[in-house]
């Protein structure tokens, strides 16, 4: 059985820091690209960041360039997030996603992920 397993959220306060890992389990996803959203409260869900089967694409949301850093090891099957300088309005519910192939680079929209994990709570105290 396929899992995307989110952890390392919590409560921080503003200008704290937090980083996320998505260990995947039932199958290697060593060729899939990868990808954080997020849903915060009342809000739809939206793009974070992705990264290619390689790591050698990434992208992420132009709003949290500088901030927000996503990364991979692929022996550990596991993606990570790391979110610096955190701010209230970074409070919401943080997915994995994967997909299912190969892809080229790494894909931004919710529709070209397969896997999805469920998600990990991060709260911003101001």
């Amino acid at each position: 059985q396929v899992q995307l397993v989110e952890s390392g959220g919590g409560l921080v306060q503003a200008g704290g820091s937090l980083r996320l890992s998505c260990a995947a389990s039932g199958r290697t996803f060593s060729s899939s690209a990868m990808a954080w959203f997020r849903q915060g409260p009342g809000k739809e869900r939206e793009f974070v960041a992705a990264i290619s089967w390689n790591g050698g694409t990434t992208y992420s949301t132009d709003s949290l360039k500088g901030r927000f850093t996503i990364s991979r090891d692929n022996a550990k099957n596991t993606v990570y997030l790391q979110m610096n300088r955190l701010k209230p309005e970074d409070t919401a519910v943080y997915y994995c996603a994967a997909t299912s192939a190969w892809v080229v680079g790494a894909p931004r929209t919710s529709r070209d992920y397969d896997y999805w994990g469920q998600g990990t709570q991060v709260t911003v105290s101001s």
